[in-house]
């Protein structure tokens, strides 16, 4: 569907903002339930761990010198608007890039995450797939949830995220901002995960990563996907801070700090790439069918031998619809 906006849209600068996402399972890092219960952290958190905390020979003492740290220091002192932290700063921490990133771009052909009164995301730089790692077919019957803009030559399925903020700008809009990213990213790496577009099946794991940077300080965040216990049992999204750190302060944090990032953003691109390569096995294996054997709309097969009583129909990962039959009916392949 197109997103569409009712009545008055709510920002992230917007003092409620946050509010909303509660109210619609999508939790902060640290959320605490009124009865003082504490949300899942991600199962694969201790891996993401071990991952952000590996070397990179290009951060070693030997490649990135004393100078080139005192370098990074005037740089971010003198980088006071949000542009200029983008364009200089960050540039430092990425290091040398072999995947395009882009900024910024409005999500705005995504399904509406909650209500509808959101505005679109836009975050200051993701990264997503190369549109043809997504078979065409794919990407058409998942694009509320994967293809986050109409210019069709924009990564898709994007898991990672960055939200900048300038030396006068707000650490908490910048956290509010990159939660809403994340939720819309996840939202697509469970999409992709599931074989149904339309019920995902979720592993209790974080398959997208975000970064704040504001005043030299840079947070690495991990967002999951759950069914939230919160009244009506929705499914919900859950923040999980990784990793801090005052990139300003001296050069052995700011090699950990940019080590950490360069190894969270190629862990993104890693998952990323391994789920795109699954669907388009799949897509190979299912063309390679004379009929093909729809999803559930219920949910409670993915490609099962049998379509299900009471059932009205649904829409298997090619995009083709169907209706279910009165009675269970095997299906067949024969030709």
């Amino acid at each position: 569907m197109t997103p569409k906006t009712a009545g008055r849209s709510t920002r992230p600068y917007d003092r409620g903002f946050q509010q909303h996402l509660i109210d619609y399972g999508i939790l902060p890092h640290a959320y605490e339930f009124p009865d003082g219960r504490l949300p899942s952290e991600p199962g694969n958190k201790e891996d993401i761990l071990r991952a952000l905390a590996q070397p990179r020979a290009s951060l070693s003492p030997s490649h990135f010198l004393s100078h080139d740290f005192r370098k990074f220091q005037r740089v971010e002192a003198q980088a006071m608007k949000e542009r200029d932290i983008t364009t200089s700063v960050v540039p430092i921490i990425e290091g040398i890039l072999e995947i395009k990133s882009v900024s910024p771009v409005r999500f705005a052909n995504l399904d509406h995450l909650t209500d509808g009164t959101l505005v679109p995301g836009s975050p200051d730089i993701y990264y997503g797939a190369r549109p043809e790692q997504l078979h065409p077919q794919i990407r058409k019957s998942l694009q509320g949830c994967v293809v986050p803009s109409t210019q069709n030559d924009l990564p898709v399925a994007p898991n990672f995220f960055v939200e900048i903020k300038g030396k006068d700008g707000s650490a908490a809009v910048a956290q509010r901002q990159l939660f809403y990213d994340m939720s819309l990213g996840e939202r697509g790496q469970q999409a992709l995960r599931s074989r149904n577009p339309v019920y995902s099946s979720y592993d209790n794991e974080a398959h997208t990563v975000g970064c704040t940077y504001a005043d030299g300080q840079l947070k690495i965040f991990a967002c999951h996907a759950n069914l939230s216990p919160m009244p009506g049992g929705q499914i919900g999204f859950v923040m999980t801070q990784l990793r801090a750190f005052a990139l300003s302060n001296d050069v052995d944090t700011f090699r950990q700090g940019a080590a950490a990032y360069r190894n969270s953003r190629d862990l993104a691109m890693k998952q990323r790439n391994e789920q795109l390569g699954n669907q388009m096995r799949e897509y190979a294996g299912m063309k390679s069918l004379r009929s093909v054997q729809p999803i559930c709309c219920c949910g409670s097969s993915a490609f099962g031998p049998q379509l299900h009583r009471n059932c009205s129909g649904g829409i298997d990962i090619l995009g083709y619809s169907w209706e279910c039959q009165k009675d269970p009916v095997q299906q067949h392949d024969d030709k």
